[in-house]
């Protein structure tokens, strides 16, 4: 019976650790007592040497020359001394062993040490596991209720939105999202440490354990070999000639010999006997996934696009932690078959003898096999999260990334989102009637896209044997006419050149990000075609209703063809006219058929009925243009975004367009549309000819009275309030986003940053915060509402003033925070009106909520501008 199998349990270590400490009391009583005999064993010799030199100082005279009797004497007392220098070496020979029992008690102390750092090594990071899953739990439960919340806030506002649009949805869109992606990367973390749990448990019961008490058991029994040859030392040093001491001795012999170091430890393995570990249960809590619908599975990756970027990454750490496991199984292997172990010196020095260094030998060879052993588990553990997640990744198929938020809810009744308003809806109900023609779709669309002609990705047919299709049959010769599904509907007049660009279809939306793409597609059935961007690689990718939203790449064949998982076809037209015609899903898994398309929207535009003439600015995302529209030739102003620029950036770039295409106000620059057919994605609004505030204010410096500065404040005014009313935070006005129009109007512009919501709380650090126009609430907790507006129209009003001058001028950002928050505020700039600078300093109040309104604030200089007017 031996320690692996039998001292698993804690009860059990911790009986082993009281025995190791008994055996290190064993040897410390063992070693004074055998000192003590060693030093009586010294002053015998001594005391006998004493004797004999006594008994030597015999009468010298001539009367006992010859006698025998003092010959025998002489004799007796030779003997006696040479017995005493016997004492005296058997003595110092006791030392020696007294030295071998104390550096054994110091390597059984090292050993004991070593086994119950290994044990609490191995138990730490199951400890450490255990800790970890109940920790994930935890955190999934946090952001279950999170996602809870703003799943129930999105509802709300998606039922009470009159129109499913404006800035306000899309924001609380957006921290859904953000929401989902915590809680389905939260979700895979608790798999994954679940699974990592239940390997790490697996072996530090089967394998690391029992190797570490298999390793133990070998270094004691080594220990009780050497502590017994201490021990025969020791008594071959006490033996004396005499019959008395040979039987002591004798008996002594046996019962030293009787030690068998095999046996030592039966009784104590016997006694402190327990039944193997019980394995520990690591289970997936389903209770955290009851109300999300579908989305999440117990003990199940979820690979969507919240995740997988996630995923990749993980699976490559795992792939590169299996081969680091590996390269040192590999090396311990060649060490092992190569070279000599190394000896445990401190245990064979101080002259033991060869079977020492055998044993040693074997204490090695069992070290190695137990790191050797922890090596493989290693590796069987990261190897089993590395295939579930390939497993889960393979699944995907030719199907784009999952959404990882359920945009698509289903609810009482169906809602119509964001993008489409009544007239919109209205065309979507009446077109999604069954055996209405794509092209009939296509006839209504016809007369509102004319700017969407130009060039573009040009997909060409290539001369290639065409596949027989129910599309082929419909042919005649060529691919040129759409065919209605229902003959009653008659022919139709519009006919599909499979050699016209792709761009030219009015179902393709071009680089179209797939948030915007999900707005449009309302009914199952609805689809339409559009390009991303992944790895620097162009794909297009068919996006299509059914049960929620489907999105499949387009696979290209070796020969230059165009498929999904039937037929391939010579260009995208055709395989999408496939699908279209024959109903047939677009993938059997998915089940996805196609029932009517979805066409550009009237503000999206061509890319190539821009013209950009010369660059103008520069922003966030890229360089601004001034530009020509060839259809009206209408001057423009055009804001690109940068190709390199992730999907996530080009989202927030987007943002604007979404929030001005809304808006209508003679001081909020108009949105004309958005280019997004193909790359640069880019927005066009109209061109305020007088450019930036800022930089008309500097160069006017010395022709600008104070009724054209008051107009101005008057004019921000104006267009701040009418935000304000559309619960629109713009978190960046300045003078250098507003417009100067020829007419010395101010128009608010430049709306990356806002957000359409009564209260917006940062979520994402801080970084690029305009701090010297910022509020301080804003800066100290991230909370934005209308209010800290109203501070940075405070520094807009001193930008005016001062005529474009730097707002705390001399200051870093971080002193004029320090100064803001003790109370300091600009001194009016020269020139300025009293009530002007009064009305400064009260938007410039601490307590935001005793800062006015813009409605207030509008008013309050439209009435100094009528006084000043009627004063002259």
């Amino acid at each position: 019976m031996g320690f692996s199998s039998a001292l698993q349990s804690r009860a059990a270590h911790e009986a082993l650790i009281v025995r190791q400490d008994a055996e290190l009391r064993l040897m410390e009583t063992m070693k004074r007592s055998i000192q003590m005999k060693a030093k009586c064993d010294k002053e015998y010799a001594i005391s006998l040497t004493a004797v004999a030199q006594q008994g030597l100082k015999i009468d010298r005279a001539d009367e006992m020359q010859g006698s025998l009797i003092t010959k025998s004497w002489r004799s007796y007392l030779d003997e006696l001394d040479q017995q005493a220098k016997q004492f005296k070496f058997n003595a110092e020979q006791l030392e020696v062993v007294c030295d071998k029992l104390s550096h054994l008690s110091q390597d059984k102390r090292k050993a004991r040490k070593a086994y119950q750092e290994e044990h609490a090594k191995i138990a730490a990071r199951l400890n450490h596991l255990s800790d970890e899953v109940v920790r994930k739990k935890t955190e999934y439960q946090k952001h279950l209720e999170g996602y809870k919340a703003l799943r129930t806030r999105f509802e709300e506002h998606y039922i009470k939105a009159p129109s499913r649009s404006g800035r306000k949805l899309d924001d609380v869109r957006d921290k859904y999202q953000k929401a989902c992606r915590k809680l389905h990367l939260t979700h895979n973390e608790y798999v994954l440490s679940i699974t990592e749990a239940i390997e790490v448990e697996k072996d530090f019961r089967t394998v690391l354990l029992p190797g570490l008490l298999e390793h133990q058991q070998s270094v004691q029994e080594s220990f009780i070999l050497l502590w017994r040859n201490i021990l025969q030392e020791a008594a071959q040093y006490g033996d004396l000639t005499a019959d008395k001491y040979k039987e002591i001795q004798k008996r002594i012999d046996t019962v030293i010999g009787g030690i068998n170091p095999t046996e030592e430890y039966g009784e104590f393995t016997e006694k402190h006997k327990t039944s193997p570990t019980s394995p520990m249960l690591f289970q997936f809590d389903e209770t955290l996934i009851e109300d999300i619908p579908g989305k999440l599975q117990s003990s199940t990756l979820t690979v969507d696009n919240l995740t997988v970027d996630w995923l990749r990454n993980r699976l490559q750490e795992l792939e590169s932690a299996v081969k680091d496991c590996q390269e040192k199984q590999l090396k311990m292997i060649e060490h092992v078959n190569g070279g000599s172990p190394v000896a445990n010196g401190s245990i064979i020095s101080n002259g033991s003898n060869t079977s020492n260094g055998i044993q040693s030998n074997k204490d090695s060879q069992c070290r190695q096999s137990k790191d050797l052993n922890a090596l493989r588990c290693q590796e069987k553990q990261k190897q089993k999260l590395v295939d579930m997640i390939k497993c889960a990744l393979n699944e995907v198929g030719c199907e784009e990334l999952p959404s990882g938020c359920d945009d698509h809810l289903t609810l009482e009744q169906t809602f119509i989102e964001n993008g489409y308003n009544n007239e919109q809806q209205q065309r979507s109900n009446s077109t999604s009637s069954p055996g209405l023609g794509i092209m009939n779709e296509l006839m209504r669309r016809g007369g509102v896209l004319t700017l969407l002609r130009g060039r573009g990705r040009h997909f060409k047919r290539k001369s290639t044997p065409q596949p027989t299709t129910p599309t082929t049959r419909c042919r005649q010769g060529r691919f040129n006419k759409l065919q209605p599904r229902s003959q009653s509907l008659g022919s139709l007049s519009i006919s599909l050149s499979t050699n016209r660009p792709l761009y030219e279809e009015e179902w393709f939306h071009g680089v179209l990000p797939r948030e915007e793409v999900v707005r449009l597609l309302n009914n199952d059935g609805d689809f339409l075609v559009r390009e991303t961007i992944r790895n620097e690689e162009s794909q297009i990718v068919l996006s299509v209703c059914w049960n929620g939203h489907k999105h499949f790449i387009v696979q290209t064949t070796g020969e230059g063809n165009f498929r999904f998982e039937g037929p391939p076809f010579a260009s995208i037209q055709e395989l999408i006219m496939h699908q279209y015609h024959s109903e047939l899903p677009v993938t059997v898994k998915s089940g996805a058929i196609l029932r009517r398309p979805v066409c550009r929207e009237r503000w999206e535009l061509s890319n190539d009925d821009v013209v950009l003439l010369e660059r103008i600015g520069r922003g966030n995302f890229g360089d601004v243009y001034k530009a020509k529209l060839k259809s009206t030739k209408l001057d423009v102003a055009v804001k690109t975004c940068r190709m390199t620029l992730p999907d996530e950036q080009k989202r927030k770039f987007l943002q604007e367009g979404r929030i001005l295409k809304q808006y209508d106000h003679p001081n909020i620059v108009k949105l004309i549309g958005i280019c997004v057919q193909k790359q640069p994605i880019m927005i066009v609004m109209e061109l305020v000819l007088g450019g930036s505030l800022l930089t008309y204010l500097r160069k006017n410096s010395n022709g600008l009275s104070n009724r054209q500065q008051m107009g101005m404040c008057r004019d921000a005014a104006a267009g701040m309030r009418y935000l304000e009313s559309k619960n629109c935070i713009h978190r960046d006005l300045a003078a250098r986003n507003c417009l100067v129009d020829l007419e010395h109007s101010v128009k608010i512009s430049d709306f990356g940053m806002s957000r359409e919501e009564e209260e917006y709380i940062v979520s994402d650090g801080m970084k690029q915060i305009p701090v010297k126009w910022t509020a301080p609430e804003a800066l100290n907790f991230g909370k934005y509402t209308s209010l800290c507006d109203v501070w940075s129209y405070g520094i807009l009003m001193w930008e005016i003033f001062s005529k474009g001058d730097t707002p705390y001028s001399g200051m870093s950002n971080s002193r004029a925070r320090e100064r803001i928050d003790t109370g300091y505020r600009m001194p009016t700039p020269e020139n300025t009106p009293a009530e002007m600078y009064r009305l400064m300093l009260k938007c410039w109040a601490a307590d935001a909520e005793s800062r006015p309104h813009f409605d207030e604030i509008y008013n309050v200089v439209d009435a100094l501008i009528l006084r000043l007017d009627n004063s002259h």
